[in-house]
């Protein structure tokens, strides 16, 4: 059993930059996945960034290619979402979620999910 939460969000103007957390407790966290999704009001959820077991996979969505960067810290059992250039389009509540079965950038594949955090760009 994995428990995700994620902090960092907040309100930013346009262009500028915020690093979202995912914190986890529990045990095995190094061994599985972690993917970023966001959710805008109205909308699905759709697939942000995964990173791999060990960092050293990463794929982004093209709408955060070259913008966002997502990290992993093992021994603090933490992922990081850098996200740069922020776009009101941008704005959603942003979940992550731990151990896939099946595509990682697909939200069905993943078994552990936090409650979000909320990203808002004004223009």
């Amino acid at each position: 059993q994995v428990q995700l939460v994620e902090s960092g969000g907040g309100l930013v103007q346009a262009g500028g930059s915020l690093r979202l957390s995912c914190a986890a407790s529990g045990d095995r966290f190094s061994s599985y996945t972690v993917g970023w999704f966001r959710q805008a009001p109205g909308k699905e959820r759709e697939f942000v960034s995964f990173i791999s077991l060990s960092g050293n996979r990463t794929s982004y969505a093209d709408s955060g290619a070259g913008r966002f960067t997502i990290s992993r810290d093992n021994p603090k059992n933490t992922v990081y979402l850098q996200m740069t250039n922020l776009k009101p389009e941008d704005t959603a509540v942003y979940f992550c979620a731990a151990r896939v079965t099946g595509s990682p950038a697909q939200a069905s594949s993943y078994r552990y999910w936090g409650q979000g955090t909320q990203v808002t760009v004004s223009s």
